[in-house]
């Protein structure tokens, strides 16, 4: 451990800029989700609507599988050269993908290049995106004033339900602006192209942020690893497989029942899309109201007390609430969606400081990078693919989803047990 550690100088512009980025990030992935349905029907010329959805989510998927690569070179930037250089990186190399997808042709207009496409944007899109989230916590977490690294930290996963509140918003409002038929032919198109404003946004928001003193210091020293890769495998493989493990339920979760549920509801419960779509946003609403609440309590009595609550919480509760949603009534979903809503904002307002606390500073963007990126590679983004698979697979039985939510959470309340309390501990 460094002596003499800087005490963390902080502002309301780091701390915006800290989460902007995961505003465009979660934005794009989040209107892809609400309009999956379409953008398969466009894409992908199949009269079976399942086949349609599993090809849009593949592509989705595929996305994510660059995502380890994207936090390997996104972590040494940061880990070499300062956390905000490579945030800068990033938001831009975000927005670019999100507002081309917006002026895609379609199969009618050019065939199977359509798709080819739309796989390459989604592939680039996802080494951007590969240092975005785990840079902004590594970002926050450091520069955090002393005893309050889990509230602060919380503020990266407020900003991840920014972006899909504004992208529920944006999806709500062009449903109810359009028919279905200019939804198809160009309403799709004007989420992803508003993406663009996000980015300018977020690229200004960020221009003038600072790295954390105590990071600089080492930096002025030339006390970084040479290659922070090879330290972070000759070191930190245990702590990197548990947060791997741990991320697992992370990303499940988000993604089944903040992403995947509103086109889960509509192809599968036939429930009409705009109310699917404004049931998810004031859920979205709720929990962001939450998460920092959350993040402050984790402070006071520890990361782990805070997290057992969410995973048990979601082990007890999720079979229910999903029958709930099954009345398919408009009250019956919200309540639901409310419900899930307190056990994520208890899990998101913990996470990001119960994994930055795992790794020193001279490795910590590229231990962050690797395993959650691999995490979310592997169980995140194919989430909303493995549910409709595990559908078809059992003869349309249309519960196998929250079954795969409960597994994951259950390896990650055994991988918790194994996992040290961070939350009194000075960072390195």
């Amino acid at each position: 451990m460094v002596k003499d550690t800087p005490q963390p100088i902080f502002d309301k512009r780091s701390l915006i800029a800290g989460f902007s980025g995961n505003i465009m990030e979660w934005y794009d992935f989040t209107v892809y989700g609400f309009f999956a349905t379409i953008i398969g029907s466009q894409f992908f010329p199949h009269e079976d609507k399942i086949v349609q959805l599993i090809s849009a989510f593949g592509i989705f998927a595929a996305g994510y599988l660059m995502r380890p690569i994207g936090g390997i070179i996104f972590g040494h930037i940061g880990d070499k050269q300062g956390r905000k250089k490579a945030l800068l990186i990033s938001i831009l190399m975000m927005a670019i993908p999100t507002t081309l997808i917006g002026f895609l042709p379609t199969y009618a207009s050019i065939g199977w290049y359509s798709a080819l496409l739309l796989v390459i944007l989604r592939l680039f899109q996802g080494l951007s995106v590969g240092g975005e989230f785990t840079g902004s916590i590594s970002f926050l977490v450091e520069k955090a004033p002393h005893g309050k690294r889990g509230f602060y930290g919380s503020w990266t996963t407020f900003g991840v339900f920014g972006g899909m509140l504004i992208g529920a918003g944006i999806a709500a409002l062009i449903t109810w602006m359009f028919s279905t038929q200019q939804v198809n032919s160009f309403g799709w198109r004007i989420p992803f192209l508003f993406g663009a404003f996000i980015g300018i946004a977020g690229l200004y928001l960020r221009k003038d942020m600072t790295d954390d003193e105590h990071f600089k210091k080492i930096m002025e020293e030339e006390r970084t690893y040479k290659i922070p890769l090879a330290e972070f495998f000759a070191h930190y493989k245990m702590q990197s497989f548990k947060i791997i493990m741990l991320s697992w339920a992370f990303g499940v979760s988000v993604y089944l029942i903040f992403i995947f549920l509103p086109s889960y509801l509509h192809t599968f419960l036939h429930i009409k899309l705009d109310d699917a779509l404004s049931i998810h946003t004031i859920a979205i609403i709720f929990m962001m109201l939450i998460i920092p609440l959350f993040g402050h309590l984790s402070d006071k009595i520890g990361r782990k007390t805070v997290l057992f609550i969410s995973l048990i919480g979601f082990v007890v509760f999720s079979y229910p609430l999903f029958l709930l949603m099954f009345e398919k009534t408009y009250w019956a979903i919200l309540a639901a969606m409310l419900l899930f809503s307190i056990f994520e904002g208890l899990f998101q307002g913990v996470i990001p400081a119960i994994m930055t606390e795992a790794f020193p500073a001279k490795v910590r963007y590229t231990g962050l990078s690797v395993s959650y990126n691999i995490a979310l590679a592997l169980f995140g983004g194919t989430t909303p693919l493995v549910s409709v698979w595990l559908i078809k697979i059992s003869n349309g039985n249309i519960l196998m989803p929250v079954y795969y939510l409960i597994a994951s959470v259950i390896i990650a309340i055994i991988t918790l047990l194994f996992m040290p309390e961070t939350y009194k501990k000075e960072l390195d």
